[in-house]
């Protein structure tokens, strides 16, 4: 791949299968097979398009980076929540022994495009990410999971607290990361959990008194209320005002007979 004359502001986007090496040969092959169509058919289900994407690609892990165009919140948001959903119908098809159980990281940074790969503090920090303790407790404790997602703290800080997506800060829990030389407060969120088990996805989670938690707090106690509740615009009436912390999500896999259903999207205050 042609190198960037420059470092750029990225978004970086890493998975990784969980228990890999203990597959044998055919199912190696099979999942280095399966992997990158499910992340393409995520991301396409997302609106975003992985072929202008550069791919770093190692077996049954991807690190992505892609610069930064605004259309970050579909990541955190949406390419995840497809990401799980193709899990989920790709596993509901084979027997445990045979499920694909990704972590994925998502973090930001200057990342240059260099002759051997990607270079960066910022490249770095998604390895450290992705190799996390926390996650891979997150998969172990949770065996129904398909998906663990760790936010670095400055994706979470700008994405979620930021409200620019359908997340709200409650939906992660803190952890501390340590891998090697890094050591950073990061976000950690299983899709299938959802968010009141958020604060219980770590068991070695450490007390969250940072910052970052007291915004979450600050937020959520700030949110107000659906229309002619206390902490909301009185009376009834239809609102054009985008709510993304009040949006529901229902997603469908597999065949559905909708006749007769009405499809429609909006948020829960109106």
């Amino acid at each position: 791949m042609a190198a960037w004359p420059d470092f750029y502001p990225c978004t970086c986007i890493a998975v990784d299968a969980q228990a890999y090496g203990s597959n044998n040969d055919r199912r190696q092959s099979e999942i280095q097979h399966d992997l990158p169509r499910l992340l393409d058919r995520a991301a396409r289900g997302a609106g975003l398009d992985r072929e202008q994407w550069q791919i770093q690609r190692k077996g049954d892990e991807q690190l992505a980076v892609r610069p930064i165009d605004g259309k970050e919140p579909r990541l955190v948001d949406d390419y995840i929540r497809h990401l799980a959903a193709e899990l989920r119908a790709y596993n509901g098809q084979r027997v445990p022994e045979a499920h694909v159980r990704l972590r994925a990281v998502i973090h930001q940074g200057l990342v240059e495009l260099a002759d051997n790969g990607f270079a960066g503090t910022a490249v770095v920090a998604t390895a450290r990410l992705l190799n996390a303790e926390p996650l891979y407790d997150a998969l172990a404790e949770h065996p129904g999971a398909d998906l663990a997602l760790l936010l670095s703290d400055e994706v979470f800080r700008s994405m979620v607290v930021g409200r620019h997506t359908s997340l709200v800060p409650e939906d992660f829990a803190r952890v501390d990361v340590r891998v090697k030389e890094y050591e950073a407060p990061a976000w950690l969120r299983v899709p299938e959990l959802g968010a009141p088990a958020a604060a219980s996805l770590a068991s070695g989670a450490a007390a969250t008194t940072g910052p970052a938690d007291r915004a979450a707090r600050g937020l959520a106690a700030d949110r107000p209320g659906p229309p002619g509740t206390e902490g909301g615009a009185g009376g009834a009436g239809i609102s054009g005002e985008y709510k993304a912390d009040r949006i529901n999500v229902t997603n469908l896999a597999g065949p559905v007979d909708a006749r007769g259903a009405i499809f429609g999207f909006g948020s829960t205050g109106g």
